[in-house]
């Protein structure tokens, strides 16, 4: 099977100053694509630049937007394709949990978790996809997780926002797939990430890497066209017992 060079591509990674995203954003710039990465903080996004810089300077832009809102998402990916030429590739990775009884969560943590993780990947996709069509094709891969076909207690508003992650990416995968655009979604377990204890050690010894999952995303964009890995579950090898 031959292997798609990525190099000169463009991509765009939401939520990519931290975390997966931030390593995902490091393994494509490392791999020779022009990356431009959002978030909503502008702190983190100049700390996560000479982060991603080092892997190829002057491959590198950041831009504070925050996916919920669509002029700003449409913003950052127009910034992106005047910047680059073009886009090529998304990673919708920007993502909230907030974990309690639907009993206890109220509306507005609720409406949050929603617009994030799931029409934040709407206003993404529907403002990038004219973008890939002058493009001829490209690559969006949503960053999902297990959570969205495992649901657990305290998780009602994470887990529905992955499922419902789940079918919209499927839904869409059928919609340009004849306009060579693939769509694959990611659903990762547990990633030392400390996204749901702000504690990036805690459980690092077997725990996911964020890096595994930049791998991952890599090799995703960089499979043989004539086939399409979906979806892909990636899981702890050994989980706590």
């Amino acid at each position: 099977m031959a292997v798609q060079s990525l190099h000169g591509k463009v991509a765009l990674v939401t939520g990519g100053s931290r975390g997966i995203g931030l390593a995902v954003a490091r393994a494509l710039v490392a791999d020779g694509v022009q990356v431009a990465v959002t978030g909503r903080s502008a702190a983190h996004l100049s700390a996560a630049r000479p982060k991603i810089e080092p892997a190829g300077p002057g491959s590198v832009e950041t831009l504070q937007a925050d996916v919920r809102r669509y002029d700003e998402v449409k913003r950052a990916i127009d910034a992106t394709a005047a910047r680059f030429g073009g886009l090529d590739f998304l990673v919708n990775n920007a993502g909230i949990g907030i974990f309690a009884e639907v009993a206890a969560i109220t509306p507005e943590q609720w409406a949050e978790v929603i617009d994030t993780n799931l029409t934040g990947v709407f206003n993404a996709c529907h403002a990038a996809l004219p973008h890939l069509r002058r493009r001829g094709g490209g690559f969006i891969i949503n960053i999902s997780s297990l959570a969205g076909k495992n649901p657990f207690a305290d998780g009602a508003a994470y887990c529905a926002s992955k499922a419902g992650l789940n079918a919209f990416s499927e839904a869409l995968m059928q919609e340009v797939r004849y306009d060579n655009i693939r769509v694959s979604y990611v659903m990762p377990g547990s990633v030392a990430t400390g996204f749901s204890s702000g504690d990036e050690t805690k459980g690092a010894d077997w725990k996911i890497a964020p890096e595994d999952v930049a791998d991952l995303v890599v090799n995703l964009l960089r499979h043989e066209p004539r086939s399409l890995p979906s979806r892909v579950e990636l899981r702890p090898s050994k989980p706590r017992k």
